[in-house]
């Protein structure tokens, strides 16, 4: 059943921990806030200009992570895990204040945001939300990667198939129904590597904080984590999550079905300058 009314956090909460890319360790506080107030990130570390509102328009960068810069160019980044447990959770409006440029990568899921806000609870507000209910079908290709976006009568489902040479990921495809379906293993699918790729990222000036502490990382044939992985789609889930953080740039919550192969933050950004062309 879809929620009509807005929502915010019951109450402010706060995490702490290293930006994935950055290797900085930055807080961050999530606060209440009114009806039609969307999600924005103020960096409070800067005096001025530091607001950035959580668009599509404002995505900057899609290299291996979803950066959004505000007019006078100032930034947030690795920002997907927490706008997807903010919209798995249901949360329309929210002030998001953090002292870095980049959102703490926790355990490398959504699973700390989302079970925290879940715990606080959730504030229903006065107002009636807006849905966004796609008409007609969009589609992008880029090689051999490809997404789309179409009509659905009354759910928003996300279809994602990965494809990689690597044997232990390998192809794995999942369809999720967001209004139906389970999302825990979603929320808890981790970011995942090649081993293999680590010095070219790092090469790059990225992956600072990275470890086996927040990330999956993948060797020829074998996982490096002691523990494994979490679900065994755990590769794809964890495309989907980041594919829910970057739709919700689009402000509202979807009545559509999402197809995706192979794609990535760039596909999606894209898909949505597409759509609101």
């Amino acid at each position: 059943m879809l929620e009509i009314f807005q929502q915010t956090v019951q109450a402010p909460l706060s995490f702490k921990g290293i930006g994935l890319h950055s290797g900085q360790v930055s807080n961050l506080r999530i606060l209440p806030s009114e009806n039609d107030h969307g999600i924005l990130f103020k960096r409070i570390d800067l005096n001025e200009n530091n607001l950035i509102k959580a668009t599509y328009k404002n995505v900057s960068s899609a290299k291996l992570c979803t950066t959004l810069k505000n007019t006078n160019n100032v930034k947030v980044s690795t920002v997907e895990h927490l706008l997807a447990a903010l919209y798995v959770c249901g949360i329309d409006n929210a002030l998001i204040e953090i002292d870095n440029e980049e959102i703490p990568i926790m355990d490398g899921s959504s699973k700390q945001f989302f079970e925290k806000i879940q715990s606080v609870g959730i504030k229903k507000l006065s107002k009636k939300r807006k849905f966004l209910k796609i008409l007609n079908k969009i589609e992008l290709f880029d090689g051999s990667r490809k997404i789309s976006i179409e009509p659905n009568d009354f759910s928003f489902t996300v279809d994602f198939q990965l494809n990689y040479k690597n044997k232990i990921i390998g192809k794995q495809k999942n369809e999720i129904n967001f209004h139906t379906d389970n999302l825990d293993e979603i929320m808890s699918s981790r970011t995942f590597c090649l081993h293999e790729d680590i010095e070219k990222i790092k090469n790059i000036g990225l992956a600072k904080g990275g470890s086996l502490e927040n990330a999956i990382v993948v060797g020829k044939d074998k996982i490096l984590n002691p523990e494994g992985l979490r679900n065994k789609k755990e590769f794809v889930n964890h495309k989907i999550l980041d594919c829910i953080g970057d739709l919700y740039t689009c402000g509202y919550r979807m009545i559509a079905s999402v197809n995706c192969s192979q794609g990535g933050h760039y596909l999606t950004n894209n898909l949505l300058r597409k759509l609101f062309e």
